[in-house]
């Protein structure tokens, strides 16, 4: 049963390759504004057709935004669903940006700020971002414009689509490690010189801090506090966010850690400034953020200490 039961999983995934793989060159195919077409229209249809997550899209933004009327959530959600398919197109493409005056067409970043305390400095650096805009082009274009990643992923699930967007990120220099292996790896890299990034706007999965996050109390990754205070390195934000014509521009902002150790109280108070300008870039362009990902679902504990 057992056999069999990895045979089917084998050719499952195999099929999944081909339909993939039959995407990809369709995506590659075509023009960037047809592709922004197919985009558009996957959206349209996961929002009006699938309706995938929607009910959880619409209640975090009604939530998030309680001066907005619901015809104001609704264009906001239909948006995040166009954006969310424009994403995957978009990353898709990916292979195609073969050099930095590809990538330079598609991502403006002023990267002088992070270079000059870091690289320029032969010191390694904490790069900060959040599921925003496109995260993926960002790292891919950013490693190409500014210097070489090494990125902090999640694996997933289905093993086919997790080799192949690993594929990607790795294909023009960047590096990824797995976020359960992070610790060694990613202070290796730091000490080292290198750039470490990690997408700082998840739940943190021990669920050991809580604060304010786009108005509730929500479980916050420690992450890259923790990393940019134990190798003593910069720490800078970068999101980037849609400019049209499939262009993006990267913000860029410096987290101050002058004074602060790596005591747990430091770490959070760290995590609490980044989170503030995550928060900040959410609702000046709710449409970019990724909204179909249940962000509140671990609950502050209570007098009994139960999670949610």
């Amino acid at each position: 049963m057992k056999l069999t039961r990895i045979k089917n999983d084998r050719a499952a995934e195999k099929i999944l390759v081909g339909i993939m793989s039959f995407f990809a060159i369709l995506i590659r195919s075509v023009s960037l504004k047809t592709s922004e077409a197919i985009a558009c229209f996957l959206g349209d249809f996961a929002y009006y057709i699938l309706k995938t997550r929607r009910k959880l899209v619409i209640e975090n933004l009604s939530i998030a935004f309680p001066e907005k009327n619901h015809s104001e959530i609704k264009a906001i959600a239909k948006k995040v669903y166009r954006n969310q398919a424009e994403n995957i197109v978009e990353t898709i493409r990916l292979p195609m940006i073969k050099t930095a005056e590809d990538a330079a067409r598609f991502l403006e970043v002023d990267s002088e700020a992070i270079l000059a305390k870091t690289i320029d400095q032969k010191k390694g650096g904490v790069l900060v971002s959040a599921h925003f805009g496109n995260w993926e082009l960002l790292a891919f274009c950013s490693g190409l414009l500014m210097h070489s990643h090494t990125i902090v992923v999640k694996e997933l699930t289905n093993k086919a689509i997790d080799r192949r967007m690993n594929e990607i990120r790795t294909m023009r220099g960047n590096q990824i490690v797995y976020d359960n292996r992070a610790l060694r790896e990613g202070l290796r890299t730091l000490q080292q010189g290198g750039i470490l990034t990690l997408l700082g706007d998840q739940s943190d999965p021990s669920a050991g801090f809580f604060t304010e996050f786009m108005g509730r109390r929500t479980s916050v990754f420690l992450g890259p506090a923790f990393f940019a205070l134990k190798a003593g390195v910069p720490l800078f934000v970068v999101l980037c966010r849609r400019a049209g014509n499939g262009r993006y521009v990267a913000d860029i902002e410096e987290i101050d850690t002058t004074g602060f150790g790596s005591s747990k109280t430091d770490i959070e108070e760290i995590a609490r400034r980044y989170t503030r300008i995550i928060e900040k870039a959410l609702y000046q362009y709710p449409e970019e953020w990724f909204w179909l990902h249940n962000r509140w679902k671990v609950i502050e504990p209570g007098p009994e200490g139960l999670h949610g």
